[in-house]
């Protein structure tokens, strides 16, 4: 008898719009925060853990089914950011005790975005070779860090303007980059365009 091999191959659901959706969510309330729309991270942190962490999270653990290094790599590491930034907010606000809040030094903080900078420069050169509107995404979030991480080492008010202005910038990307990941794979066709790769790396 012969020995018969089977492939079974498993189809799963592209999770970019959810994943970019979380973006879009987090970044609206969080940019509405830094404009003076909005004031206190009570209400910002639940959308901080389950929109900009658990549901990039979860686009990160599918696109690694999918054998997608980028998204995996993008949305699993802001996830963590989110997680880290949301449980940040929650030391500053005395939630662990009064010792950790006493001892916060927001220099730390503008390290950490120093470090997600470098991340995200090289992300942004990967993106050129997905989709422009995700490339631009990218940029926005590169100058966001500029910011926080400008901001955070004292170097003005105009970084804080910078971060602020570039997250709703985000936000408003990511919403249109989500529509357009639901409604052409919905509809079978470019309903919303996103952009061809710039075809720079990548034949």
């Amino acid at each position: 008898m012969s020995n018969l091999n089977k492939e079974v191959k498993i189809t799963t659901a592209d999770p970019s719009a959810l994943g970019l959706f979380g973006l879009a969510m987090v970044t609206l309330v969080a940019s509405s925060l830094k404009l003076g729309w909005t004031s206190g991270v009570s209400f910002v942190l639940p959308w901080a853990i389950f929109l900009g962490a658990f549901a990039q999270l979860f686009a990160c653990i599918n696109d690694c089914k999918r054998n997608n290094v980028f998204g995996t790599t993008a949305f699993g590491g802001y996830a963590l950011f989110w997680f880290a930034v949301a449980m940040s907010w929650l030391i500053k606000g005395g939630v662990f005790g009064e010792s950790l809040a006493a001892s916060v030094d927001p220099k730390q903080l503008a390290f950490a975005y120093l470090g997600y900078l470098v991340f995200t420069i090289f992300l942004t050169i990967g993106a050129m070779e997905t989709n422009k509107v995700l490339f631009i995404i990218f940029v926005l979030i590169d100058f966001l860090f500029i910011g926080l991480a400008g901001h955070g080492f004292g170097m003005g008010e105009i970084f804080h303007e910078i971060a602020a202005y570039s997250e709703l910038l985000i936000s408003i990307m990511a919403f249109y980059g989500f529509a357009g990941n639901v409604l052409n794979a919905t509809f079978g066709r470019v309903f919303l365009p996103l952009g061809k790769p710039f075809g720079i790396f990548k034949k």
